[in-house]
């Protein structure tokens, strides 16, 4: 590496940097096609089947959160949450106002999760809520795309989520304290096309509607308390740790204060 970076190529600097950038391109395609990325997933983080039953991680296991503070959209940045197998990405379209996560992910329960995050770092009461849908309709039922509040940005921290997933069920998650293993409101309730996710003072509700009917409250709201501040945003989670997979968010909205519907 340090020869390459010594090479001195006369001519216009912007051709000559485009050059060394091809070698190294090259250099990597031919180290990765010698030797092919193989991902090794843990027997827990297997996603359920006929077969298998996915169990809790080790209690000691992590992997360092990965962050990029750049903003996207009204996010001030986003982060791999417990670096999954596979990294994601995320894309805004600011002539649709869409967000398109893409991630692996063996799954945001149990005591650590694992999932691409899109936050504001935020106090008080808030109120988020968006339109969200599938482009793969093949993808995993248990995929995750949520609504979600965090204490901090590590993999097992606090938190309290709406779900959507990919079988089209809703519900409402949090882990009651850092390590802890999650909890959740089960919810029946299927085909929404938009979820909210409120905060008054410590306590949490989900909100949904299906089409053009208007929000309303699922369930009763769950008592969670969040030292200020924390992290509000969007995420998604494929459930399968070698498998990319994407969630669309439209219509986003995130707000400072409680009851905007």
């Amino acid at each position: 590496m340090k020869a390459i970076t010594r090479i001195r190529i006369q001519g216009c600097p912007f051709f000559s940097g485009v050059l060394v950038t091809l070698i190294l391109l090259l250099i990597c395609f031919s180290v990765r096609s010698q030797n092919p990325l193989k991902v090794e997933i843990p027997d827990w983080a297997l996603p359920g089947s006929p077969t298998h039953k996915q169990v809790p991680p080790p209690a000691d296991f992590h992997r360092a959160t990965l962050t990029d503070y750049t903003p996207i959209g009204i996010f001030e940045g986003q982060s791999e949450i417990g670096a999954a197998l596979l990294p994601g990405a995320s894309g805004y379209n600011k002539n649709t106002q869409q967000y398109t996560i893409t991630a692996s992910g063996y799954n945001i329960w149990y005591t650590r999760d694992e999932f691409r995050f899109l936050w504001e770092k935020m106090s008080g009461d808030f109120t988020i809520a968006a339109d969200i849908n599938f482009p793969n309709p093949n993808g995993f039922p248990d995929s995750k795309a949520v609504l979600i509040i965090r204490q901090s940005l590590d993999d097992d921290a606090k938190g309290a989520m709406v779900a959507l997933h990919g079988s089209g069920k809703i519900n409402m998650g949090w882990r009651p304290e850092k390590g802890k293993s999650t909890m959740q409101m089960k919810v029946a309730q299927k085909g929404a096309l938009r979820l909210g996710f409120e905060k008054r003072g410590d306590s949490f509700s989900l909100w949904y509607c299906a089409k053009v009917e208007p929000m309303k409250k699922c369930g009763d709201p769950i008592q969670v308390h969040f030292c200020e501040p924390f992290y509000v945003g969007i995420g998604y989670c494929s459930h399968v740790p070698d498998k990319l997979d994407s969630a669309v968010f439209s219509e986003v909205v995130l707000k400072n204060r409680a009851g905007i519907w």
